[in-house]
């Protein structure tokens, strides 16, 4: 007997309408927000196929409450939120779950985490590819992972960088050039 169909929820928070699917295991999927609850939904059933519309089990509405509280600006912790990614490569395992201890206004780089993991610089892409196919963006925080240098880096999200970039801001992150130095004393 195979396993019972994944359940999905569209739900609305401050940055626009989520969606989140969900299984026996964990959470499946989770996709930023749009502007548009059929969207939303369009993007969700793409990349949970089979999955039914579903009332959330405690621990899943717990996560959308947190998420509710992340897009409200408050500061939030998806780090113990189980999950079920399917079969993945064991390297991005690793990846998916040092990512997951970036904490709340913190960034790290591509390269940063795959020398914390004991991969060479070379790994670097391998990190970008891990957070570019991240099934379930914002719990596993992808979008604070940065390029070198601190550059916002791409984002396959709905809005690419930009929703990158107002994610980090939500979180009191500021990234790209700083500002510049005063350019004279004005005696």
């Amino acid at each position: 007997m195979g396993q019972p169909a994944p359940h999905y929820l569209i739900f609305e928070t401050a940055g626009g309408f989520c969606g989140i699917a969900w299984n026996d295991v964990g959470i499946t999927r989770f996709q930023l927000p749009t502007r548009s609850a059929a969207a939303t939904e369009r993007i969700l059933r793409r990349r949970a196929p089979g999955a039914e519309p579903g009332a959330p089990t405690p621990e899943v509405a717990e996560a959308i409450a947190a998420v509710r509280r992340y897009f409200a600006g408050e500061e939030t912790d998806f780090s113990g939120f189980k999950l079920d990614l399917g079969e993945q490569d064991p390297f991005f395992e690793q990846i998916y779950a040092a990512a997951r201890r970036v904490a709340w206004g913190h960034t790290t780089t591509y390269g940063a985490l795959a020398k914390e993991l004991g991969a060479g610089p070379q790994a670097a892409r391998e990190v970008g590819q891990a957070m570019a196919r991240n099934p379930v963006a914002l719990i596993i925080p992808c979008h604070r992972v940065l390029a070198a240098g601190g550059r916002v880096g791409g984002f396959s999200a709905p809005g690419g960088s930009a929703a990158k970039m107002r994610m980090l801001e939500l979180e009191g992150v500021h990234v790209g050039p700083p500002p510049p130095a005063q350019q004279s004393f004005g005696f």
